[in-house]
């Protein structure tokens, strides 16, 4: 993995994916989903060493949303081992290269041990730099919305602000990624075309990819095709094209 960023091109300072294909990649293969989930950590790697590569400061990944606790009890059981064993492997590594690594989410629903090695991981990278790698567990956009809009009216009951002063600068300092740049690209793998409750208030001017590729087979390529699209966009913010031409 490098150690040094290389920019390359226009890139997003701020890249979230949402890493879908891992059980029909195992199901391809005649083989378990949690087969699919151990294949995706190479996927990850990849991510992560295109980021340090590109200079990208922020990566997030959606490991675990809120709905997946509804998956079959073996394979939520079997997810929570891994991620139990990723932060044993990779944490060490991850530091090595100034990651920064975060976990975004309500962590309360986890069991203590997992918790406290995820806190564990965030204390110990918390002053790198070169990378910072929000992880998404048991995470989704309207309870981060939900969870902002809790802590401002209790700000207003502090007496912090009143509530004519709440507005969209000050609801966003309470969400997950406040102190993260904006987000520039969403990216989905696995071929589906949706959102699914993830960083819904971030992506309000986010430009969304969409690829068919399954996790697993996500490589520095595919993520460069992405790059390169986003590139190619024009981003407006509610100007004219003919108003962004000319600056």
């Amino acid at each position: 993995m490098p150690m040094a960023a290389r920019p390359e091109g226009r890139v997003p300072r701020h890249l979230a994916i949402v890493m879908d294909g891992n059980g029909r990649w195992a199901k391809q293969r005649l083989r378990p989903r949690t087969f699919g989930h151990h294949a995706g950590q190479k996927a990850v790697k990849e991510a992560v060493e295109f980021c340090l590569r590109r200079g990208i400061a922020s990566l997030t990944l959606f490991a675990f949303s809120r709905e997946n606790w509804q998956r079959p009890p073996t394979e939520v059981s079997a997810l929570m081992e891994l991620f139990l064993k990723a932060l044993d492997k990779e944490v060490a590594e991850l530091h090595g290269n100034g990651v920064r690594i975060r976990f975004v989410g309500d962590l309360a629903a986890f069991a203590p041990e997992l918790r406290k090695r995820m806190l564990g991981a965030m204390e110990r990278t918390a002053g790198n730099t070169a990378l910072n790698m929000n992880v998404a567990v048991n995470y989704g956009g309207r309870w981060d919305i939900a969870q902002a809009a809790q802590q401002a009216v209790e700000a207003i009951a502090r007496g912090e602000f009143t509530a004519a002063e709440l507005d969209e600068h000050r609801l966003h300092g309470y969400t997950c990624l406040a102190d993260q740049p904006p987000l520039d690209l969403f990216i989905r793998t696995g071929g589906e075309r949706r959102v699914s409750n993830f960083l819904l208030w971030q992506l309000a001017y986010a430009e969304l990819y969409f690829t068919d590729t399954l996790w697993p087979d996500v490589d520095q390529a595919c993520l460069a095709e992405a790059i390169d699209d986003y590139a190619r966009r024009e981003r407006r913010y509610g100007r004219t094209g003919e108003q962004v031409a000319t600056g």
